[in-house]
C-alpha cells in the first residue's frame, strides 16, 4: 500500500480564516482590506444561500420554532432515555400529528358542509330563502326586515339574477387554486417536519457551535439577545398557542349546549382565532348568529355572555402574564410584535414577531441603563 504525501497543515486550513477568533496560523499581520474582502465574501456566501432556499425559508422558521418549543420537553426525554435515534423521531411524529388529525378533521368537516351547501345552493336557486321565523320575534323594524327578505332572498327570479355570476367555472377555478395552495402549504409543512427532526438530533452540538460563534461575534451581549428571543418563542406558545386552545375546549360545551351546528369545529375555529388577539371575539359572535338562526336565542346570549368572559380574562390577564412576564416586557410590545408580525409574516409573525419585539426591548434596556449610568 502506497502512502499518499499528507499536505501541510497550512493548505488545509484556509489561510487567516480564523485568526481574529485565535485559532488557525498566520503568516503575517492582516490588513484591512483583505478583512473587509473576506467579510464581503461571507456575506455573498450567505445572501446566495439564503436566496436560493428563499422559497423554503418559512420552512425552516416554523421548524426553528418547533425545535424551540419543544427543546425543553426533548431535552429532558434525552436525558432520561439517553441519545437513541427514536426519540427525536417520536417527538417529531407527535408534533406532526398535533396538526394533522386537527387539519384532517377540519377538511373533513369542510367537505361535509361544502357538500351541504352544494344542495343548499341548488335548493335556492329553484325555490329561494324563506323568511326565517326568527325575523317574526325581532322587537323593531320586524316588517321592514320581513320586506326586504321577501323582495331580495325569498323571490325566486330576484335570487337568479344574484346567484347568476356563480358558474361551474368560476367554482372550478377557485377549485384549483384552493388545491394548489393546500399543495404548496403541505409542502412546506413536511419540510418544518423533517428540519425539526435534524433541529432535535442535532441540537447539542447546534447549539454549542451558535454559543462560540456568538461569543466571537458578539461578545456576552449576543448570548443574552438570543436567549431573550427564545425566552420570548415559550413565552409566545404558551401564551398565544396554549391559552388558545383553553378557550376552544372551554366554548366547545357552550356551543354544545346553545344548539350552534357543527359545535367541534366552531370550537377548532375559536382555538385557532383566539391564538390571534382580538380574533376569538368574532368568531363567538358568529356561532351566537348560528344559534339564534336556529331558534336558540338563548343559547346565543349563552354564547356571547360566556365567550365574552372567557376572552376577556384571556386577554387582559393570562396573555400578559404567560409573554410579557416572561421576557419582562410591556404588554404593547408585545402586542405591537403580534399584529405587527403576522401582517408582516404572516402566521408565522405569531412569533418571529415578539422575539424581534423582546431583542428590541433588550437593547433598549442595556442602551438606556448604560447611557444612564454614563450620565451620572
Amino acid at each position: 500500500m502506497i502512502d499518499t504525501p499528507q499536505p501541510p497543515r497550512d493548505a488545509l486550513v484556509p489561510e487567516d480564516w480564523s485568526d481574529d477568533c485565535g485559532h488557525g496560523t498566520t503568516r503575517g499581520p492582516i490588513g484591512r482590506g483583505q478583512r473587509f474582502a473576506r467579510a464581503a465574501l461571507a456575506v455573498f456566501i450567505v445572501g446566495a444561500a439564503l436566496y436560493t432556499l428563499k422559497n423554503f425559508v418559512p420552512a425552516l422558521l416554523w421548524g426553528c420554532v418547533f425545535a424551540i418549543a419543544t427543546w425543553p420537553l426533548y431535552h429532558r426525554a434525552e436525558l432520561r432515555f439517553g441519545r437513541k435515534d427514536w426519540v427525536p423521531l417520536l417527538f417529531t411524529a407527535v408534533i406532526a400529528l398535533i396538526f394533522l388529525i386537527p387539519m384532517g378533521v377540519a377538511i373533513l368537516k369542510a367537505a361535509e358542509e361544502a357538500q351541504n351547501m352544494l344542495m343548499w345552493a341548488d335548493n335556492v336557486r329553484h325555490n329561494g330563502i324563506p323568511v326565517p321565523t326568527v325575523l317574526n320575534r325581532l322587537p323593531f323594524g320586524r316588517a321592514a326586515v320581513t320586506s326586504w327578505w321577501e323582495t331580495n332572498l325569498a323571490n325566486q327570479q330576484h335570487l337568479a339574477v344574484t346567484l347568476h355570476s356563480f358558474d361551474a367555472t368560476h367554482g372550478m377555478a377557485v377549485t384549483r387554486q384552493v388545491g394548489s395552495q393546500l399543495a404548496r402549504r403541505g409542502t412546506l409543512f413536511l419540510f418544518a417536519i423533517v428540519t425539526l427532526f435534524f433541529l432535535l438530533r442535532d441540537g447539542d452540538d447546534l447549539i454549542r457551535r451558535l454559543m462560540v460563534a456568538s461569543h466571537r461575534t458578539f461578545g456576552e451581549r449576543g448570548e443574552s439577545i438570543a436567549r431573550q428571543m427564545i425566552t420570548s418563542v415559550h413565552g409566545t406558545v404558551a401564551g398565544l398557542v396554549f391559552v388558545g386552545l383553553g378557550e376552544g375546549a372551554l366554548m366547545a360545551p357552550v356551543y354544545m349546549f346553545a344548539g350552534t351546528p357543527q359545535p367541534l369545529l366552531f370550537a377548532l375555529a375559536t382555538a385557532v382565532a383566539a391564538m390571534i388577539p382580538f380574533l376569538a371575539l368574532p368568531t363567538v359572535c358568529l356561532a351566537a348568529l348560528l344559534a339564534l338562526m336556529q331558534g336558540g336565542a338563548v343559547g346565543a346570549v349563552v354564547i356571547i355572555v360566556v365567550g365574552s368572559i372567557i376572552v376577556f380574562v384571556a386577554d387582559h390577564f393570562i396573555r400578559p402574564y404567560l409573554i410579557g412576564g416572561s421576557t419582562q416586557m410591556p404588554f404593547l410590545w408585545v402586542l405591537l410584535g403580534i399584529l405587527g408580525g403576522v401582517e408582516t409574516w404572516g402566521l408565522l409573525g405569531l412569533f418571529l414577531g415578539p422575539a424581534i419585539m423582546a431583542a428590541l426591548h433588550l437593547l433598549w434596556r442595556v442602551w438606556s441603563s448604560d447611557a444612564h449610568e454614563h450620565t451620572a
